[in-house]
């Protein structure tokens, strides 16, 4: 018999039955590890995206993608009814999905994460908002004329996806609080850009459905206070609140945002109870067991076996579950077509020394690469230098100015905020969106060739120290 054969018989004589990829109980991540897993590969997800964006918008399928996105979608029901084009529903209506997963990410690094040590976050705060200040001075400084100046905001944000997913390649050779801190830069960088979107990308508001999307957020947050745990009445109520946010004017993605800092972060069990509830289940488990019986037939050890998985909901906090729950649609689904629907910029060689110089694109393209690395380095080298803050450990500080250039990926959210700063503007937005790809693609090459060579393999540091 063959090694293979005997293998195969020797797990399923242990009574363990699953393909490869369905082995759940032979790795533990902790919750950090497995957001780093899915970042990285939502990175991937996202550049085969914009690659096939590029294409199609770049070839003779240019007309045919440009139709599909001006599509109408249209929802109702009797008199109701929500018309808009799948562009405009992609933009505004799953990306509130992202910001969502934005704001429960923001929520757990405050109560829990790198935000909620003071002393330890003091440098990525202070770094992210030098690395929001510093690039929309670099644009306004190249933009000064009031409609091009509106895309101030463009280069601010950071793609928490691609950095991190360029930052992970270089695991084995960066130290992991390296990563930790680039996480906690980004949901800052994101948070800033959220409060930019909602106070200066907002023309008209209408106060009506203004006022009543506050009552729908004091109701969610009412939900928190009365110590509801379901989650259902929160996605019913946050679905409403966008509505009312899209008829308000103010951008439909904060109810994503808003919804999510509501949602209660404390579980229903505390670990001890947990535990011994568990150990009481186990034993019932064991008594119901009978050998040779499949579980199918067994109503007392399946019934054992729901009473344990509602234990397991209930020790979570919902904010984690939530968090486990939308993370994997949101990254390789929502984000995936958001870049296909806007990363589609139709290159022209003909014009390539006029596009080069467009104000627009110079403006994004630098505030990216360099505003970002003089906002980010120089203000930590200045936290550090006045002993405000810490180097995160084992972390060089020409490690940090590596990660300053990786902050210069702006992809997601800078092109979301070009949309809304160009809308009307053709030419404006396709010289922005130039931009973003040119400024992502240099700051993710030079960021990674920099600290792969300033960083040593944990293997050279032992051999050095010897």
């Amino acid at each position: 018999m063959s090694k293979l054969g005997s293998t195969s018989i020797s797990k399923k004589a242990k009574g363990i039955f699953h393909s490869p990829w369905e082995k759940s109980f032979d790795k533990i991540l902790t919750p950090f590890e497995e957001f780093i897993h899915q970042q990285t590969s939502s990175g991937i997800l996202l550049m085969l995206m914009a690659a096939l964006a590029l294409f199609m918008a770049n070839s003779t399928f240019a007309s045919g993608y440009a139709h599909i996105l001006h599509t109408t979608v249209s929802l109702g029901a009797g008199s109701w009814r929500l018309e808009m084009s799948l562009h405009h529903f992609i933009n505004d209506g799953l990306m509130a999905l992202f910001f969502f997963i934005v704001g429960l990410e923001l929520k757990r690094e405050i109560l829990v994460g790198e935000l909620a040590n003071i002393r330890n976050a003091v440098l990525p705060i202070g770094a992210a908002i030098g690395g929001m200040l510093v690039p929309a001075l670099i644009y306004l400084m190249i933009n000064p004329d009031a409609d091009a100046a509106r895309g101030w905001g463009i280069p601010m944000a950071t793609d928490i996806a691609f950095a991190i997913g360029a930052l992970a390649l270089l695991a084995k050779r960066v130290p992991k609080a390296l990563i930790t801190f680039l996480v906690a830069l980004a949901i800052v960088d994101d948070l800033g850009a959220v409060l930019v979107i909602a106070v200066f990308y907002t023309d008209t508001i209408s106060m009506q459905p203004l006022i009543v999307a506050t009552g729908l957020f004091a109701l969610l947050v009412l939900f928190n206070l009365a110590g509801v745990r379901k989650t259902t009445p929160y996605f019913i109520v946050a679905i409403i609140l966008w509505y009312a946010l899209l008829l308000s004017g103010v951008h439909a993605t904060l109810a994503g945002i808003l919804g999510a800092l509501t949602i209660p972060a404390i579980p229903k069990y505390k670990p001890e109870l947990f535990s011994r509830h568990v150990k009481e289940l186990m034993q019932r488990f064991d008594a119901s067991h009978k050998p040779g019986q499949s579980i199918m037939t067994n109503d007392a050890l399946r019934a054992v076996v729901q009473t344990l998985e509602n234990g397991v909901h209930s020790v979570e906090a919902p904010l984690q579950r939530l968090e486990h729950a939308w993370h994997i649609p949101v990254a390789y689904l929502v984000i995936p077509i958001f870049a296909l629907a806007n990363a589609g910029i139709p290159l022209s060689t003909d014009a390539l020394t006029e596009t080069l110089a467009h104000p627009v694109l110079l403006g994004v393209t630098l505030g990216l690469v360099l505003g970002k690395f003089i906002g980010i380095a120089g203000v930590s080298w200045l936290l550090l230098k006045l002993k405000l803050a810490v180097l995160p450990k084992d972390t060089r500080f020409t490690q940090i100015c590596g990660v300053s250039l990786l902050a210069g990926i702006g992809f997601t959210m800078s092109i979301f905020v070009a949309e809304l700063a160009f809308a009307g503007q053709p030419e404006s937005l396709l010289m922005a969106k130039t931009g973003i790809l040119a400024a992502s693609l240099f700051a993710g090459i030079t960021g990674y060739v920099w600290l792969y060579l300033v960083s040593k393999k944990p293997a050279d540091k032992t051999e050095s120290s010897q």
